[in-house]
């Protein structure tokens, strides 16, 4: 089931922004494969921690990640239906081009059949 933040416009918005930094995709990607500190996040990408917590923010703000905290250590997981609203975005798309190239091709092939 899609997350509601990422079913709305406004959610999607939020989604697509904070996909759009390539620091972010590889916090997602390094998220991928489980939970991570803001120290494990930051480290490969050479970022100072509050400008990781920014990035961070935006994807938890985009519905992303969340975060849980355990005394002093902040710890990011995949929200992975946030991905949902995504996937169903795009194939909506696809299937409207799906749609329009079927027409095409039955257009054509229709003027392929009145022409000599």
């Amino acid at each position: 089931m899609p997350s509601p933040l990422a079913s709305s416009a406004e959610g999607l918005n939020h989604l697509f922004t904070a996909l759009a930094d390539g620091n972010r995709r590889a916090m997602v990607d390094r998220l991928a494969r489980g939970p991570a500190s803001v120290s494990d996040l930051a480290k490969p990408l050479a970022l100072r921690l509050p400008s990781a917590l920014k990035h961070l923010a935006v994807l938890e703000a985009g519905g992303l990640v969340a975060s849980d905290k355990a005394g002093r250590v902040r710890t990011y997981r995949i929200a992975p239906a946030a991905f949902n609203g995504l996937e169903a975005w795009v194939a909506e798309r696809k299937a409207m081009w799906h749609r329009q190239f079927d027409a095409l091709d039955a257009l054509l092939a229709e003027q392929d059949k009145t022409q000599p």
